[in-house]
C-alpha cells in the first residue's frame, strides 16, 4: 500500500472509531439514566454494555495507530499484524458478549418474577439505540470494506451485535408491558447464539491470517493467469500469497528465457509486479524472483563455480593458445547443470578467417576440458 493510500485508510478508520466513541458515550448516558428512571433493568444493562464498548473503541484506535506505522528494522513488513491480532481478541470478546446475553436470558427463564414492568419511555430509548447502532454498523462496515480493514469489520459487527441486543431489550420491554415475560428470554437466547457465531467467525478468519493462510483458490488462479499472459514470461512456479492486515502479499518465481539480459529479466519482473498491484485490489506488494529455468525440477546449478573462478580459468586457457588475444567480453549462462559460455574477441586485421577459425576451435577444445562448461559460442567484432 502506498503512503497516500495508507494515510487515507488511517484517517477514515479513525473517523469511524471517533464517531463510535461519541455515539456510544451519548447512548450509554441516555440508557442508564432512562433505565433507572423508567424502571428497566434491561435498559440499564444495555447501557452498561454500551459503556463497555468504549473499551473496544480504544482497542480499535490503538490497533489502527500501531497497524498503520511504517515498516522499520524490527518490523520490515510493517505493523499490519497488530490489527489482525486485535481482531482475534475483539472477535472473542464479541463471542463472550453473545454468550453472556444467552446465559442471562436462560437464567431469566428460570426466574420470571425478576422481570419488572418498565415505563413506556424506555421503549423510545431502545428504538433510538437500535437505529444508532445500526447506523454505526453501516457506516463502519462501508469504510472497512473500502479499505480492507479486518479490525473495523470486527468493530462494525460489534455495533450490529449491539443493535441486536437492543432489539432484545425492546422485545423484552414490550413483552413485559404486554404480559409476555418469557418472549424476551427466548429471543435473547436465539440472538445471543447468533452473536457468538459472528465473533468466532471473525476470530477464526483473523487467526487464519496470522498463520499466513493463502488467498482463495479463485484469486490465486486469476493472479496466475495474469502473470502467465505477460509478454516474456515462459512459466511460473512457487506462487504464494498471504494476508497482513487485510492486504495481500504475493511472491512468485518467474521463468524467462535464460539467454536474455539481466536488465530485460528485471523489466519483466517489474511489469508483473506493477500489473498485479494495479489489477488486483487486494494485492499490496509483490516479490518476484527471476529464473532462467524451473529450479524446482532442475536445481543442478547449485554447485557450479561462480564467475570469478570461471573467468580466471577461461582467461588462462585462452592465454595459452598461440595467436589468441584476450576476450573482450565473457558471458556465462548457468543452465541445466552446465555453464554455457559466450566469448567476444576483437577482430585483428592481419589475421585470416582461416586462422581465426582455427584459434576458435582450439579455444573450444581447451575450454571443454573443464567438465562444468557446456555449449561455447565465439564471436569476433566486425570491422566497420
Amino acid at each position: 500500500m502506498d503512503t497516500e493510500s495508507g494515510e487515507e485508510r488511517k484517517i477514515a478508520s479513525k473517523r469511524a472509531t471517533f464517531a463510535s466513541i461519541i455515539i456510544n458515550t451519548l447512548l450509554s448516558a441516555g440508557q442508564i439514566f432512562l433505565g433507572i428512571v423508567g424502571n428497566s433493568q434491561a435498559l440499564v444493562a444495555d447501557g452498561i454494555h454500551t459503556l463497555s464498548d468504549l473499551t473496544t473503541d480504544a482497542l480499535v484506535l490503538y490497533a489502527i495507530w500501531q497497524g498503520n506505522k511504517e515498516a522499520d528494522d524490527d518490523h520490515p513488513y510493517g505493523h499490519g499484524r497488530i490489527e489482525t491480532a486485535a481482531t482475534v481478541f475483539l472477535g472473542l470478546l464479541l463471542a463472550f458478549v453473545g454468550l453472556a446475553i444467552a446465559i442471562n436470558a436462560a437464567l431469566r427463564l428460570t426466574e420470571p418474577a425478576t422481570i419488572i414492568t418498565p415505563a413506556t419511555i424506555t421503549l423510545v430509548m431502545a428504538v433510538i439505540t437500535i437505529f444508532s447502532k445500526e447506523g454505526l454498523y453501516r457506516y463502519t462496515i462501508d469504510i472497512a470494506n473500502r479499505y480492507k480493514s479486518t479490525i473495523l469489520r470486527a468493530n462494525a459487527w460489534h455495533h450490529r451485535s449491539d443493535a441486536i441486543s437492543s432489539i432484545v431489550v425492546l422485545i423484552g420491554i414490550g413483552g413485559s408491558i404486554m404480559g409476555l415475560p418469557y418472549f424476551d428470554a427466548l429471543a435473547a437466547i436465539s440472538l445471543g447464539t447468533m452473536i457468538i457465531r459472528m465473533g468466532l467467525l471473525l476470530s477464526w478468519n483473523a487467526l487464519k491470517e496470522l498463520i499466513d493462510t493463502a488467498l482463495s483458490h479463485d484469486e490465486v488462479e486469476a493472479i496466475r493467469q495474469a502473470i502467465i499472459n505477460t509478454d516474456g514470461v515462459v512459466d511460473l512456479h512457487m506462487l504464494r500469497s498471504r494476508l497482513m492486515g487485510g492486504r495481500a502479499l504475493v511472491d512468485v518465481h518467474l521463468q524467462v528465457d535464460g539467454n536474455i539480459s539481466v536488465s530485460e529479466g528485471h523489466q519483466i519482473s517489474e511489469f508483473v509486479r506493477q500489473r498485479l498491484i494495479n489489477d488486483f485490489e487486494s494485492v499490496d506488494e509483490v516479490l518476484v524472483h527471476i529464473d532462467p529455468e524451473n529450479d524446482i525440477i532442475n536445481n543442478a546449478n547449485v554447485d557450479l563455480p561462480l564467475r570469478s573462478e570461471m573467468t580466471r580459468f577461461i582467461n588462462e586457457a585462452i592465454a595459452g593458445i598461440d595467436g589468441s588475444t584476450p576476450a573482450e567480453k565473457i558471458t556465462l549462462h548457468y543452465l541445466a547443470g552446465s555453464i554455457n559460455v559466450d566469448l567476444i574477441f576483437p577482430t585483428i586485421p592481419d589475421i585470416s578467417n582461416e586462422k581465426r577459425q582455427m584459434i576458435a576451435r582450439k579455444v573450444i577444445e581447451t575450454l571443454h576440458q573443464n567438465p562444468n562448461i557446456g555449449n561455447i559460442e565465439i564471436f569476433f567484432h566486425c570491422l566497420h
